[in-house]
């Protein structure tokens, strides 16, 4: 075996394939022994680090140099993913259970270094590892439907506050440890930080929104931009004496409503998720001395033990405090228990760079990563267990009427589009972007069919590339072919009586053609072809449908049909919560099944341990709602409890002839990317498909 490894080179371009082949093929791996994909980071960094195979060297520049790249990343996407929105929502009650659940913990985890021997310094750092938490069971709060629950919510403002105040005590005892303490320093390191603080708050989102509204549509650039923050700011903070970390979670929380959910945060989460981030963990498990971990678990077990423990006592005992004060239920504070419990991107990043600036000992940072290990499993299996009992926010519809695609008119009995609701006054019109000869036809069909229904009109596009000279040949050929594929988009619109205007539009970009004629013709729908386009240069700078999906000013559908949609009559809508957005999808399957003489089955995937009482309330809520508006069509709602949501879907899917399904995008707090339900419906799918996207998804 020595022979063999002695064959492989050195360098830093060998290093750096090692480490692309671990994070290709370790996570998928660990995953299906159902144990989170970081903890296979974790292993193989301890297997191929100078305890294993010895391929790869934690004192090496270029593990220190993309090590410290991923700590920066994990701390930078932990503060862009905190949802500002709702922190603002319950903005006291997060700054309430915040409090709670970082002072109680802080408390603990300093009295257990005092105990166990620690000066003062090193105890509260010990306290401030515990006092954060990561949302790693967010994903499943989102798929059970109850992330609007308040308790929930709670929890999910709370993490801004914990971990900004974590970072606040670390860069204090980094300080403290280095000497030259006293009260006049202390207050001139927390002027500092709080001046820099507000420069980089304040300042970079000034800055980005600025820049943001310059470049207009330059994703390239305003990519740029955000990593230029996160590195601008890391190395701001080391001015001031303060870890780069702290910088980086301020750049995330600066940018955050700068990019929105739009594609430069997608592209930025992307490139963290599948590299950056997880070099940081590699780079863990490479410090991990084997020897010392395991006198850990043998001579300073009680340590160890005691650091977990005191982890789950406090931060049971501040959600049950929350539970008190707020007059939330048991399954509620539950829940806000499990929610905080993870220990994984402040607390790592924290741990690391207390023991390498000799702030506590490598036993403390052994017993750390015991901890990260339990509390990452144990947590999103509580959250699953907890959450699944939390009954299903109620949702305002009648304060959201603007969300809602086509409300009917209570006089009339039709339908009104979605610029009517918007003071418009055009006739429904859908865009129908035409590219493929193959699939125009099914496409022009189904447009014609909705707007046959609304008395509307359809307005088939076609986008030729600009080039720099307007007379240049291809362009000219490419005019030639868009007015060929118009042309048949005409005759097949006269064929079901239906108006139809065909447009050719000269664009720079596809995705950016296609949305400004729908806004310039007041679309109420586009409607598209499907591209399963899923290559790294798509997931880095976008495709057409994704653009469409988040420029367009009005519901995006994209279909991949089978058969004529004269045919297709037996329609299945997924449904998952109730929201006004879920509520424009089940409109869009009755306004099709309408116009076709078609018959919906609503399909709502709940978890096993979901109480009877609950299913019953939901299916009564879902069938008030839906009779309340859009057509009346044959429709049918049906509950299946199951842990596989993806599975019901395609097995219910078997004898359907249409599937739709909404256009969602989940990430974990941590920025590592999970599969979604809806990617994995379509990639098994054998029937038609339709994914329905609202505006700005």
């Amino acid at each position: 075996m020595e022979q063999i490894l002695s064959l492989i080179p050195d360098g830093p371009i060998v290093e750096f394939t090692i480490l692309l082949l671990v994070i290709l093929t370790v996570p998928p791996i660990f995953e299906k022994l159902r144990l989170p994909g970081l903890v296979g980071l974790l292993v193989a960094g301890v297997l191929l680090g100078p305890d294993g195979a010895d391929l790869l060297n934690p004192d090496e520049d270029t593990m220190k140099l993309l090590s410290d790249i991923g700590k920066i990343y994990l701390m930078f996407v932990a503060g862009l993913e905190i949802d500002l929105v709702q922190f603002r929502k319950t903005k006291n009650r997060s700054m309430g259970f915040g409090s709670a659940t970082f002072l109680l913990p802080l408390i603990t985890g300093a009295l257990i270094g005092r105990i166990f021997g620690f000066d003062w310094t090193p105890s509260i750092l010990i306290g401030s590892l515990l006092a954060s938490h990561t949302l790693l069971g967010y994903p499943i709060v989102n798929r059970l439907g109850v992330v609007g629950n308040e308790a929930v919510t709670v929890t999910i403002g709370a993490t801004i506050f914990t971990d900004i105040a974590a970072l606040l005590v670390l860069a204090i005892c980094v300080s403290i440890n280095a000497g030259e303490f006293s009260a006049f320093s202390l207050f001139l390191q927390l002027a500092a930080l709080g001046i820099y603080s507000f420069a980089v708050l304040f300042g970079f989102d000034w800055a980005g929104k600025e820049f943001f509204r310059r470049t207009g549509d330059e994703e390239g650039n305003q990519f740029l931009f955000v990593l230029l923050a996160v590195f601008l700011a890391s190395v701001g903070a080391e001015f001031i004496n303060v870890d780069k970390i702290v910088g980086a979670f301020l750049a995330g929380l600066a940018v955050n409503d700068v990019v929105g959910n739009g594609p430069v945060k997608e592209k930025v989460e992307f490139v963290g998720s599948v590299m950056f981030i997880p070099f940081f963990f590699v780079g863990m498990g490479l410090l991990l001395d084997i020897n010392a971990f395991a006198e850990t678990l043998t001579t300073s077990l009680g340590l160890t033990l005691a650091i977990v423990v005191g982890l789950m006592v406090s931060k049971f005992i501040a959600a049950t405090l929350a539970k008190v004060v707020y007059g939330y239920k048991w399954l509620e504070a539950l829940t806000m228990w499990s929610l905080s419990l993870p220990q994984v991107a402040a607390t790592l990043a924290a741990a690391l760079v207390g023991v390498q600036q000799g702030v506590i000992e490598p036993k403390v940072f052994n017993a750390v990563i015991v901890l990260m290990l339990v509390t990452s499993i144990l947590g999103p299996l509580m959250t699953a267990r907890f959450a699944s009992g939390l009954p299903l926010p109620k949702t305002n519809f009648e304060n959201s009427n603007r969300e809602i695609w086509w409300e009917t008119d209570q006089h009339e009995g039709k339908l009104l589009d979605f610029n009517a609701q918007n003071g418009g006054d055009r006739p429904f019109t859908v865009v129908v972007p035409v590219y493929n000869p193959l699939t125009e036809r099914y496409l022009i069909e189904m447009a014609a069919l909705l707007a046959r229904h609304e008395s509307g009109r359809i307005v088939p596009v076609s986008v030729a590339i600009a080039h720099v000279h307007m007379d240049d040949p291809q362009l000219n050929s490419a005019l030639n072919q868009s007015q060929k594929l118009l042309d048949r988009a005409l005759e097949t619109s006269k064929e079901f009586g239906v108006p139809a205007e065909p447009e050719v539009r000269i664009d720079d970009d596809i995705a950016h053609g296609i949305s400004r004629v729908a806004r310039e013709q007041s679309a109420s729908l586009v409607v598209m072809g499907w591209s399963a386009t899923t290559s790294l240069r798509a997931r880095l700078f976008g495709n057409v449908i994704n653009d469409v999906f988040w420029s367009s000013h009005c519901p995006v559908a994209v279909m991949r049909l089978m058969d004529e949609p004269i045919n297709i009559h037996r329609i299945l809508v997924p449904v998952k919560n109730l929201t006004p957005q879920t509520l424009r999808t089940v409109r869009f399957a009755q306004l099709f099944a309408d116009s076709n003489e078609g018959e919906i089955t609503l399909l709502h995937v709940c978890d096993r341990r979901t109480p009877l009482d609950q299913i019953d309330r939901f299916e009564f809520q879902l069938s008030q709602l839906v009779k309340e508006g859009g057509p009346q069509v044959n429709l049918s709602i049906k509950t299946v409890p199951h842990d596989d949501v993806a599975k019901v879907i395609l097995r219910a899917a078997e004898s359907m002839d249409l599937v739709i399904l909404r256009s969602i995008r989940r990430r974990t707090a941590g920025g590592l990317a999970i599969s979604n339900v809806t990617s994995e419906v379509i990639q098994q799918l054998h029937c038609s498909m339709v994914l329905f996207g609202e505006p700005h998804s």
